[in-house]
């Protein structure tokens, strides 16, 4: 459903949300490792994610990533998602059509709709905050 690169933004965002709770900026290297992800593909979606206004990076010997906690409620998944995949996910044929409406629909047209409505919601109302803390607690996991 997401690309690769969104995968990836989307769990970098968390575990750099799950370290700034407790104070620590983090290294391209640490969140690479981190998120099972290659370091060079991991700074490429940082970049993103820091033009975008998602996170922050400080330069520096004590440098790295890190969100202010007054950020975490304000960044929903859609930002993400926007800042590396756009809105294609939203918009589009579930099937890959050039067109498809509701006047000439594929066959999956009517159930996609529907589906692409409630992901829509889901990732325009979780914050990073809550799905940081769900980590936090050990509710949730980023790498097997």
């Amino acid at each position: 459903m997401f690309s690769k690169a969104c995968e990836y933004g989307i769990r970098s965002a968390v575990y750099v949300a799950l370290q700034s709770l407790d104070g620590r900026r983090v290294s391209v290297t640490e969140i690479a490792e981190e998120i099972d992800s290659p370091i060079a593909f991991t700074a490429k979606i940082l970049q993103q994610l820091t033009r975008n206004g998602i996170i922050n990076s400080v330069k520096g010997p004590t440098g790295g990533f890190e969100i202010q906690r007054e950020d975490m409620d304000a960044v929903k998944l859609s930002k993400i998602v926007k800042a590396i995949d756009g809105d294609k996910i939203y918009v589009g044929c579930g099937l890959g059509l050039k067109e498809c409406n509701a006047d000439k629909p594929c066959p999956l047209h009517d159930k996609f709709v529907d589906i692409r409505t409630d992901l829509s919601k889901m990732l325009k109302s979780t914050s990073l905050y809550e799905l940081a803390t769900g980590l936090e607690v050990g509710l949730t996991y980023l790498k097997r």
